[in-house]
């Protein structure tokens, strides 16, 4: 019982210092105003190099199309789950950048109206009569207009938690991920053209952790402590990062089309346009829930590996032991593959009898996300089991051959297209009870190998790259 409390005492430990920035800095005062906070889209937006010339652009309207409303756990709200002040946002943006010089055209009336007013004061109230009014300078008119919105709010796309409570001792945390969408156009004034279209997702984190301890300490004593907190990442925030993000991208779209170009000239140009390819690869290689994948183009594949053997046989005294393993597998499909694997170890039904053995498998093989960089698999089929040590046993003799059957799971990582790291466990039915050198009991023996390798992908390519799994 100490044992188990005191793990649990360690779970919610770990799972309240996960989130310990939140933990340790909790207000204990109000709070003063302050300029607000700079997104790290915001410094990238600052940090770009300057335009040959500033691009004047209008933004009418660039609102909440989404119609969503906050979620709350009971009843109803009329508040908007997304800032209806996204076109104030955009305008700060385009300013940010350096590259566009914003004019108001979101409060046109109010701007025009105000004019007039300067305009009729100055008429009544000139100094003279035989004189015109002075003139107002003329207002700029925007090469481009600027389009687009809030087009998508998703909520609790992915959620999900962990926690452990024993005796009344426990911790739990939980968390909810939404997501907002972002569409931005430019059009020519001039010709009614759409120029460039983009688009930017971002997500929307909600974080919670509780710590709790209800306990009698003693006789007629109850302990009872909790502590936690709640971290949610601010709407507004995401809508404007998710805004500066689309005013960059269309930033090197526009230098990708000859559309504008910086003052330092085409190498610069240039140098933006394949730091922004790049980062586009990475991000077609990127789905839903930040899954990375990579296209299968390889067949063929070999695999080395090492880790432990031990045996389930009719001694309860087993010892764990080496295991080395080297395997070749082709793949039929992305899913599927075909293979061979042979392993040497050591199996210790007792400190004193320890034996080598060799196996050698044919196997069927299931990855489940072929295309993902990480992705579980399965594997099995059937082998032979030989007794390859050279000492005299009373049931053994070398090379005894056994048939078995082996089942197995595991993950593999894939770092590059060529190389991936696995980690597998496999369950082994020999379909004789001699394997420990001891025949007895009802069932038959059983061993287990667990280990991770390095898993070599070449050969012939794929016509067509895969399609990643949605």
């Amino acid at each position: 019982m100490r044992a188990t409390l005191t793990i649990v005492l360690f779970l919610s430990w770990a799972i309240l210092l996960t989130s310990c920035g939140a933990y340790f800095n909790q207000p204990e005062a109000p709070q003063d105003a302050r300029i607000a906070e700079k997104t790290d889209v915001t410094k990238t937006l600052e940090a770009f190099p300057l335009p040959k010339e500033p691009i004047v652009v209008g933004v009418y309207n660039f609102k909440d199309q989404t119609g969503q409303y906050k979620n709350v756990e009971n009843g109803s709200t009329f508040s908007t789950a997304v800032t209806q002040g996204a076109t104030t946002i955009l305008i700060k943006a385009l300013e940010d950048s350096k590259w566009f010089r914003p004019i108001e055209r979101e409060n046109l009336g109010n701007l025009l109206n105000e004019r007039n007013i300067i305009r009729t004061t100055r008429e009544e109230y000139r100094v003279s009569q035989n004189e015109p009014a002075k003139r107002l300078s003329p207002l700029l008119f925007a090469g481009i207009l600027l389009e687009g919105g809030v087009i998508s709010y998703d909520s609790n796309i992915l959620t999900g938690g962990v926690g452990a409570r024993y005796f009344g001792t426990g911790a739990s945390s939980q968390y909810r991920q939404d997501r907002i969408t972002v569409y931005l156009r430019a059009i020519s004034t001039s010709t009614g053209e759409v120029l460039k279209t983009v688009n930017v997702s971002k997500t929307i984190l909600s974080q919670g952790v509780d710590v709790g301890l209800f306990k009698y300490v003693n006789f007629q004593r109850l302990l009872e402590v909790e502590t936690g907190f709640t971290k949610n990442e601010p709407a507004q925030m995401a809508v404007q990062e998710a805004i500066e993000k689309a005013v960059s991208i269309l930033i090197l779209e526009g230098l990708k089309d000859d559309l504008w170009a910086t003052e330092n000239g085409p190498e610069k140009d240039q140098e933006l346009i394949d730091a922004y390819d790049l980062e586009t690869a990475v991000e077609n290689a990127t789905e839903l829930y930040e899954r990375e994948y990579q296209t299968q183009t390889f067949r063929n594949k070999v695999s080395g590996g090492m880790g432990i053997a031990f045996i389930d046989g009719d001694y309860t005294t087993n010892v764990i032991d080496f295991m080395g393993s080297l395997g070749y597998s082709y793949q039929l499909i992305p899913e599927l593959g075909v293979g061979f694997q042979a392993q040497i170890f050591k199996l210790n039904a007792t400190t004193d009898n320890i034996k080598w053995w060799l196996s050698e498998s044919l196997q069927l093989s299931y990855t489940i996300l072929p295309n993902d960089k990480l992705s579980p698999f399965i594997y099995g089929g059937p082998g032979l089991l030989l007794f390859a040590d050279d000492t005299e046993e009373e049931h053994l003799e070398r090379w005894d051959a056994f048939f078995k059957l082996q089942a197995g799971a595991g993950l593999e990582y894939r770092f590059t297209e060529r190389i991936s790291l696995v980690l597998q466990a496999d369950w082994n039915s020999v379909f004789s009870d001699k394997v420990d050198n001891f025949v007895g009991g009802r069932r038959n023996d059983f061993y287990y190998n667990v280990g991770v390798g390095i898993n070599y992908h070449f050969g012939a390519g794929r016509n067509k790259p895969n399609k990643p799994i949605k």
